[in-house]
């Protein structure tokens, strides 16, 4: 007999290691090392880059994301008393108790008042630096949408309009990243050139595919590759340009006709004073996920961290490989493990609640309809999928049978894009709560011995 009940505890401790691994405050400690009056970066285990701390008249801490309250408070309990101010935006209620770093609360996905606020002293403060000053940026997931500072052109609320036109057309990150980029006075770079001459230790915490340092946050700090051009490119591809607000459009056309300042480009002085280091990823998360897998006696493998695309197609794509598994015992025999991260997107056609992790499991639902042996999950590592309080959701071969004993029909819930209520009907979504880091997804197949 199939015991899912353990399946689903080792499921349980095994996206529990993956979100510990990329802890925020060991991710600092891990790579950032006061020696005496140095303040020495390491990278891969090894000397990256050292700074003379008694050079700098001031030390300016500021920063972004989901992450930044715990990755702040290692680099205050590091720097104590030389930090000479410090703000950082983050995402509501994921907070840390901080004495020297200010903290502003604000909204994400869609980016609010607060937001713009915090984004506006950020800039103020680093344009108060100078030539025998540091700064130090922390930046992570979320991050983009927490530091929204739009041109006198355009409204916030009109920033965010095009922001979710494009999050419900199913635009991929490097896409959504590029055009808010070029509504912006902070992304793309801007904070580099406010915060020139002085020196620049930018460390990030990756939720990004392919660890691309312009799109993590939309890269304030890191020098763009997008362009005005391109942002024009990426809207006309999901047929939206007659659907953005006009000042939209006219700020982009005019910065396509050279009227508006490009962002700063690979080259620039500007960056010649910034380091850029990644701190945490979303493959130190895979491989801390098959470690604990491991230990559990499962034959584990990591597809990739790398996953992109429509949300139903990956779903697909793992549940052939469990599959497989049942099949074949490739690519391992049972009882197996397998993991992937990544980022997917879905096209919004419904107007239900959920989140690209719920969605992915419940087409997962579908596809091992009748499968004993295998339970599947995909998880936000920053604890929120979409605009809910799940993380993610859990699918098992009982997953349609159960909800329909309960009057649910999956059909319907696909048809609306409500994924959250679909599990919240069948006590099935993954509540973490915030976790204070953000490395993208991971999605874990556990196949039964």
């Amino acid at each position: 007999m199939v015991n899912m009940k353990k399946a689903r505890e080792d499921l349980r401790a095994v996206y529990t290691a993956a979100i510990s691994s990329v802890n925020p405050e060991m991710a600092i400690k891990n790579h950032v090392v006061l020696d005496g009056k140095k303040l020495i970066l390491l990278s891969g285990g090894n000397r990256y880059k050292e700074f003379q701390l008694e050079r700098y008249k001031r030390v300016f801490v500021v920063g972004s994301g989901k992450a930044t309250a715990p990755m702040a408070g290692a680099i205050e309990e590091m720097l104590g008393d030389r930090i000479s101010r410090g703000l950082i935006t983050v995402k509501y209620g994921y907070l840390e108790d901080l004495s020297s770093i200010e903290i502003v609360e604000a909204s994400h996905p869609i980016p609010d008042m607060n937001g713009v606020t915090g984004a506006q002293r950020i800039m103020d403060t680093i344009r108060g630096a100078g030539e025998s000053d540091l700064v130090i940026s922390l930046i992570s997931g979320g991050g983009s949408a927490l530091l929204p500072l739009p041109p006198d052109t355009i409204s916030l609320e009109e920033k965010g309009q095009t922001t979710d036109l494009l999050l419900r057309s199913g635009a991929t990150i490097h896409e959504l990243n590029a055009v808010r980029k070029h509504l912006s006075l902070v992304k793309g770079g801007n904070l580099a050139r406010a915060a020139y001459p002085a020196t620049v230790i930018n460390l990030m915490i990756s939720d990004v595919v392919g660890d691309d340092m312009d799109v993590i946050a939309s890269g304030p700090f890191v020098p763009d590759k997008s362009t005005f051009s391109s942002a024009m490119e990426i809207l006309r591809r999901y047929d939206l340009i007659n659907e953005i607000p006009e000042s939209v459009l006219k700020h982009i056309e005019a910065g396509i006709d050279g009227r508006i300042e490009e962002t700063p480009k690979e080259g620039s002085q500007i960056f010649n004073k910034v380091t850029n280091l990644i701190i945490a990823s979303n493959i130190i998360a895979l491989q801390a996920a098959q470690g604990e897998a491991e230990k559990r006696g499962y034959n584990s493998i990591i597809l990739s961290s790398l996953f992109e695309g429509e949300t139903r197609d990956v779903a697909h794509f793992h549940a052939a490989i469990a599959k497989e598994i049942l099949a074949s015992a490739n690519p391992v025999e049972r009882p197996a493990c397998i993991i992937s991260g990544g980022e997917t997107t879905v096209t919004v056609r419904g107007e239900g609640l959920g989140g690209r992790n719920m969605e992915f499991a419940m087409h997962a639902a579908v596809f091992i309809e009748g499968c004993d042996h295998v339970i599947m999950a995909s998880i936000g590592t920053d604890g929120t999928d979409g605009p809910t309080d799940a993380a993610g959701a859990v699918a098992d071969g009982a997953t349609i049978g159960n909800a329909a004993e309960k009057g649910l029909s999956i059909a319907e819930y696909i048809r609306n894009n409500d994924s959250y209520h679909f599990f919240k009907g069948i006590d099935d979504l993954i509540i973490t709560g915030p976790t204070n880091t953000n490395v993208m997804d991971i999605r874990i197949i556990l196949v039964t011995g």
